[in-house]
């Protein structure tokens, strides 16, 4: 298969979960990757997994000096992008009168400010006629209880979004956001998540979600690898990979 053959590409928070599915997708397409990852465990990993057509990195989205090392090795591997996924997240799941300041800044630093500079470092590698897809989530319009920070967070991050598929006109750089609701991944989006917690978060996300299931990480890099290969003529859009949620549907009694 040979869907993206050539095409370099870039992950961020790629050594598992969503972003990993998306690299691996990439990779039997095909293309050249550069990946991502805080967690050395999860990084040694990615790399068994991913072989030689992965550039496995460790990279700090909230240090401003890794972001800068970051495109410094994108560009000494890849040298121009195609395609720049960002998806390295972090979601701390607190009421809003607990929530202390070491925990807001740390999801604004990794949520907001991480994919803010990340893709300002990269933009000059780009390609022309290339794509920007950002990862979100359903609940930064939903409203959800315990998610304040990470809501607010990541509706920053549709807000750059949206301002830059507009300033990256001149260059046709498309730029789009894929937002999931509950996925079947290893924390379910949550930082620290024990066992019984991540159970306790499926069972809700089948109750919650329409569809009745938890999605999974492949169901969200196909929606991510479309904006970025398939979807030509999209930019600014978000497009919710939930099962309904952030449609309010409800379903049939059965």
């Amino acid at each position: 298969m040979s869907t993206y053959a050539g095409k370099k590409a870039v992950v961020t928070g790629g050594t598992h979960g969503m972003g990993l599915a998306t690299a691996k997708a990439l990779i039997a397409g095909g293309a050249e990757v550069l990946v991502t990852g805080l967690n050395e465990r999860n990084i040694e990993a990615a790399r068994a997994e991913l072989g030689p057509a992965a550039h496995v990195v460790r990279s700090d989205a909230t240090d401003l000096a890794d972001i800068k090392a970051l495109a410094a090795e994108a560009e000494a591997t890849l040298g121009r992008i195609d395609f720049v996924h960002i998806n390295a997240g972090f979601a701390q799941v607190e009421p809003f009168d607990t929530v202390d300041e070491a925990t807001y800044d740390k999801t604004f630093a990794v949520n907001t400010k991480g994919a803010f500079f990340t893709v300002q470092a990269l933009l000059p590698l780009l390609n022309d006629d290339s794509a920007l897809v950002f990862t979100t989530a359903v609940a930064d319009g939903t409203g959800t209880p315990g998610m304040s920070t990470f809501s607010g967070a990541k509706a920053a991050v549709r807000a750059f979004a949206q301002v830059l598929a507009a300033e990256l006109l001149p260059r046709r750089i498309r730029v789009n956001v894929v937002s999931p609701g509950f996925i079947k991944t290893p924390t379910m989006g949550v930082a620290t998540v024990t066992d019984e917690e991540r159970a306790q978060f499926e069972k809700e996300g089948r109750e919650l979600t329409p569809l009745g299931r938890v999605g999974t990480p492949e169901e969200v890099a196909r929606a991510a690898l479309f904006l970025g290969f398939e979807a030509t003529f999209t930019t600014g859009i978000e497009v919710a990979v939930d099962g309904g949620i952030a449609q309010g549907l409800v379903p049939l009694p059965q």
